[in-house]
């Protein structure tokens, strides 16, 4: 399973194309190290982008929990999957983000590819610029989180 570490600024072009962080490129393992998959995210402003392989991961798991013939878990699988997109590297390394998920995070000429774990978020550089200025906010909330029972 491939873990991305790293964050990189990168600019948008005209065609709505983004050079892909070559740190990245060498983070990827698996057979298909040129596809990805990438889709709005479920909480933030921000696209989130994986590789094949573990949008294949991510699919088995959410077949286990869901049943497609609930309502309530049908409404869930249309939202997850809606404006989802495939897609593969160029032979420049650039990746082109479909007009409708640019526009998700307010159609900017500026993104950061954030790493994390299993996924790459990609976010507007000045939304992913905002995030987390408050250093006793994280503090608490990594105590809160890994800090061990109270």
């Amino acid at each position: 399973m491939t873990n991305f570490i790293g964050d990189y600024q990168c600019k948008i072009d005209a065609k709505g194309r983004i050079t892909f962080p070559s740190a990245f490129k060498k983070q990827i393992t698996g057979e298909h190290p040129d596809k990805f998959v990438i889709k709005k995210d479920i909480y933030e402003k921000c696209l989130v982008l994986y590789t094949l392989e573990e949008w294949e991961r991510q699919n088995e798991l959410i077949k286990q929990q869901t049943n497609p013939y609930n309502k309530e878990h049908n409404r869930f699988l249309r939202e997850f999957f809606k404006g989802t997109a495939e897609l593969a590297l160029d032979a420049n390394n650039r990746l082109l983000i479909p007009k409708r998920l640019h526009s998700e995070i307010g159609d900017v000429n500026e993104v950061v590819l954030a790493g994390q774990f299993n996924k790459i978020e990609v976010w507007a550089k000045a939304d992913y610029e905002s995030l987390g200025n408050d250093e006793d906010e994280f503090a608490d909330l990594a105590n809160k989180i890994l800090g061990g029972k109270e």
